[in-house]
């Protein structure tokens, strides 16, 4: 049946910018509820106060973020049906059960005790509270198993049969446990922690640069950083077990990461280059001899396939594919180096009197973000031209009967409407930043400079002793 190319493209662009959004809530919410059920079992253990004062804190940037996430994510479910139904009626047996668990085992779990987490905190035992907190974290865990179990089998598709144009179930642990999902799981719930541990590390670096909640903003950089120093290389080691993943199943995908044209052994390792999908040639190729096989296969003689290998119809835009990769190993590696410095500055008892470390740290905070984007479009863009790896291609996904106009209007509404909860949301979490867990929001004085530029004119080893608020009441 044919298809209106401007209703698949622009249905395209609407999934795109709806999961793009999406997706920065769990990448923070994930690591978020993690940190906060640290944090109560550290209040618990060690009764100090600052455990729970920083726990009361995160917790209120939590509620708002999963308030985000939960009103964002419900658009999803309504654009398989409107956008794409072909893709919905022909996979509904794969997504319907797992789906369903992830409401079973993860959402009902997260509802039930976020309640207890939020307002319990005077009304329950501490070890209560604090299981709580462990539930809501392993929910969100749960939900992020689900979430990925469901996309790493339309990347690497096992467990089914097909039948009439629908998939059927045939084994339902290897359609559950695809030969990605492994991979998928570990490098990004990593991400999303790292995601939560940069925040985490720049807001702790914007208090002390205020002189504010010093005892609090020092419990953060620290437990970041040691936090940090593991997940962040961590993160690299899954990511390269995920890269050899994908060389077996998805061998385009890597070729178009790496901007690879020609089938061949000692491949380089392209740092820079201009691909052009027209030509089949890449444009001002900077390269690094024998590294892209060391990286890619662990031989320095392994053997690569390119581009050239596959038909012109079966292969990603491989500009967006290849610059997406490289900007996410760019920035882990971006990632890596602020953490040793702080490593570093701790080791030379400099860590709390070092304004430009700290400087550098709020400028970062948001940089998990930009990197779990530049995977995610590495990962989907680089599926193209499928919605289920080799047996489902996305033109044949979408509704037949849509038209331009009609996701033209969709796809308006939901920028506004995106714009409008995400606008609205980040205004009360900048207000909550501002207020911080001493309760004394930063205020701007005449002849002082602006909140993102002050930092304090003296090491905080001579920050008068009122700077430590250790004696505020509970927050709820």
């Amino acid at each position: 049946m044919d298809v209106d190319s401007g209703a698949l493209l622009l249905s395209r662009i609407q999934f795109a910018w709806v999961i793009a959004l999406h997706i920065l809530l769990p990448a923070f919410t994930v690591g978020l509820s993690c940190y906060v059920a640290t944090l109560e079992l550290l209040s618990w253990l060690t009764q100090r106060d600052v455990y729970r004062r920083l726990s009361a804190f995160w917790l209120k940037v939590f509620a708002v973020s999963f308030g985000m996430g939960v009103v964002s994510g419900i658009v999803m479910p309504f654009q398989f049906g409107t956008n794409w139904s072909r893709f919905t009626d022909a996979a509904a047996n794969v997504f319907g059960p797992l789906m369903g668990y992830e409401v079973l085992t993860a959402f009902f779990l997260e509802s039930a005790f976020l309640g207890v987490l939020l307002f319990g905190r005077k009304l329950v035992p501490q070890w209560v509270h604090v299981m709580a907190a462990v539930f809501v974290a392993l929910g969100t865990l749960l939900s992020s198993f689900w979430i990925l179990a469901v996309n790493s089998w339309m990347q690497t598709p096992a467990g089914v049969t097909l039948v009439d144009g629908r998939f059927v179930p045939t084994d339902l642990w290897a359609m559950i446990f695809s030969p990605s999902l492994p991979y998928r799981l570990v490098h990004t719930v990593l991400a999303f922690v790292v995601t939560t541990g940069f925040v985490v590390l720049a807001t702790g670096a914007y208090y002390l640069r205020h002189g504010r909640a010093i005892e609090e903003s020092r419990v953060m950089v620290k437990m970041s950083l040691f936090f940090l120093i593991v997940t962040v290389p961590a993160q690299m080691v899954a990511g390269d077990a995920h890269g050899l993943n994908t060389l077996k199943h998805q061998p385009v995908k890597i070729a178009a990461m790496e901007g690879l044209w020609e089938t061949q052994s000692r491949v380089p390792a392209n740092l820079f280059s201009f691909p052009d999908q027209a030509e089949e040639r890449n444009h001002f190729e900077i390269s690094i001899p024998v590294l892209g096989s060391l990286y890619l296969t662990h031989d320095p003689n392994g053997v690569v396939r390119g581009l050239k290998d596959f038909p012109p119809e079966d292969r990603p835009p491989v500009a967006i594919v290849f610059w997406a990769f490289h900007l996410m190993v760019g920035l882990a590696l971006l990632m890596l180096l602020v953490v040793v410095i702080g490593l570093v500055l701790h080791v030379r008892k400099r860590l709390f009197d070092c304004p430009r470390y700290w400087a550098l740290c709020t400028r970062v905070g948001p940089i998990g973000f930009v990197t779990v984007l530049c995977g995610w479009v590495t990962t989907e863009v680089g599926r193209q031209p499928w919605t289920v790896y080799g047996m489902l291609r996305t033109a044949h996904s979408v509704t037949p009967s849509l038209t331009a106009q009609d996701v033209m209007l969709s796809l308006a509404l939901y920028v506004v409407g995106y714009l409008f909860i995400f606008g609205s949301g980040l205004i009360l979490l900048a207000r909550l930043i501002r207020v911080g867990p001493d309760g004394a929001p930063y205020e701007d004085t005449p002849g002082v400079a602006t909140p993102g530029l002050a930092r304090p004119s003296r090491p905080l080893s001579a920050a008068k002793p009122s700077l430590k608020k250790t004696e505020n009441p509970p927050h709820a």
